[in-house]
């Protein structure tokens, strides 16, 4: 018994949200997992924080949602906004989405919370082994194993698994090694995330918790979370131009010109903490390459507008946990893991690529004839019942979800 667990025995290398979520799927599966990560615990990556009406319908299947609702934000409205004329566009409502949707809304819950969710209720023996502070090293196939190679304090260790799969980012070793390539752009811009317990919704009341503002000159992501304070924190994205350096745009000077900008007001803002990073729109040439699988943005990247990075990464976890899981017991022959590749592919460059373009293009346009069409087209699309429906199933991958199921 021992030599046949040792022999499914699944590695994931990256112990972020879809890390921890395929982890935590095949363990529920009784497959056991080793998860390694190259940051110390607690990771505490500020990144991504929406999670999507059909990814909570994930999690609730794992056990884990009810645990984690009650530390988030329900958010069942978003809207979007002219910056330029201070005008609401447009505003789109979950909560109408009942009789599609379990869970009706999003839950904004930072992804470094969810990380530890998971572990601190699941990641406990020998099973579910999760090693931080271990990074990957090296990686060799075999005809029925995969090696890899990790060094932590400790020194240098080999582990063997019958897969592999690299949850560990858009820079992942595992992809690397593995020797898959990695196509698409990085923009030129980068992205700022600057985060204030300033509470701009008492000041502004037509913000609601999930806020996206077109502007020529600037646009604006501007959405509520928990954090680690009382009142919580708004988390505000901006573009960074190509001609303005890190040490400037993170200098204190030029962090309190965009907030007072946006909206002025007396006294300094009190900045809990501010990221800067570079944005891609990358996929994967494949997900899998023998016995070595990616998901998440190890497999694709994408601009965070509109959160589906983390949602995306996540329905690969699923996906690839539950095809995976049929393989190593036995009931499925490994051709169900191409079929992963092929899915979870086309739901990459058919939607998610295709969805954060057209997202971010929506909110950077210049052209001023083309803006006022692209705002007046969300208007209508919002105030049409039947036309709000079918956007907030995109918005929510919900469209994406069907559309991958049906490849073959």
């Amino acid at each position: 018994m021992a030599r046949q667990r040792a022999e499914q025995r699944v590695i994931v290398v990256g112990a972020g949200p879809v890390g921890m979520v395929c982890a935590l799927a095949l363990s529920r599966q009784g497959i056991p997992v080793t998860v390694v990560e190259q940051e110390r615990a607690p990771v505490t990556d500020q990144r991504a924080a929406t999670i999507h009406p059909t990814t909570l319908e994930m999690l609730d299947g794992l056990g884990i949602l009810q645990k984690i609702i009650p530390l988030g934000l329900v958010s069942a409205t978003y809207r979007f906004h002219d910056r330029v004329s201070g005008a609401v566009i447009a505003e789109f409502d979950l909560g109408r989405m009942a009789d599609v949707f379990r869970f009706p809304f999003v839950l904004q819950y930072e992804q470094y919370k969810l990380t530890a969710s998971i572990a601190a209720a699941y990641a406990d023996g020998a099973d579910f082994d999760v090693r931080f502070a271990h990074r990957l090293t090296g990686l060799r196939q075999g005809a029925d194993r995969v090696d890899v190679e990790v060094v932590s304090e400790a020194g240098p260790e080999r582990l063997s698994g019958a897969y592999v799969i690299g949850c560990d980012g858009g820079r992942s070793t595992v992809r690397k090694l593995a020797g898959i390539g990695f196509d698409g752009f990085t923009y030129q811009e980068k992205f700022i995330k600057i985060a204030t317990s300033f509470d701009f919704a008492a000041v502004n009341s037509n913000l609601v918790f999930r806020n996206y503002f077109s502007d020529p000159d600037e646009w604006l992501n501007l959405f509520k979370v928990r954090g680690e304070s009382p009142g919580g924190l708004w988390r505000a994205i901006f573009p960074v131009p190509p001609g303005e350096d890190d040490a400037t745009a993170l200098s204190p000077r030029r962090i309190e010109d965009r907030l007072q900008k946006f909206l002025p007001k007396q006294g300094r803002y009190d900045v809990a903490y501010v990221n800067i990073y570079s944005v891609s729109q990358r996929v994967a040439k494949k997900f899998r390459k023998g016995r070595v699988l990616l998901a998440g943005d190890a497999a694709h990247v994408n601009n965070p507008i509109g959160g589906m990075g983390m949602n995306g990464g996540i329905h690969d976890a699923i996906s690839l946990a539950e095809k995976l899981g049929r393989v190593v017991r036995g009931e499925a022959r490994d051709e169900a893991l191409d079929l992963y590749d092929r899915q979870r592919r086309h739901a990459a460059t058919e939607y998610v690529q295709a969805q954060t373009i057209a997202n971010k293009r929506l909110l950077e346009e210049r052209d001023g004839a083309v803006r006022a069409k692209k705002l007046d087209e969300l208007r209508r699309t919002a105030d049409d019942p039947q036309a709000a429906r079918q956007y907030m199933r995109r918005a929510a991958l919900l469209e994406s979800l069907e559309h991958a199921a049906a490849v073959t």
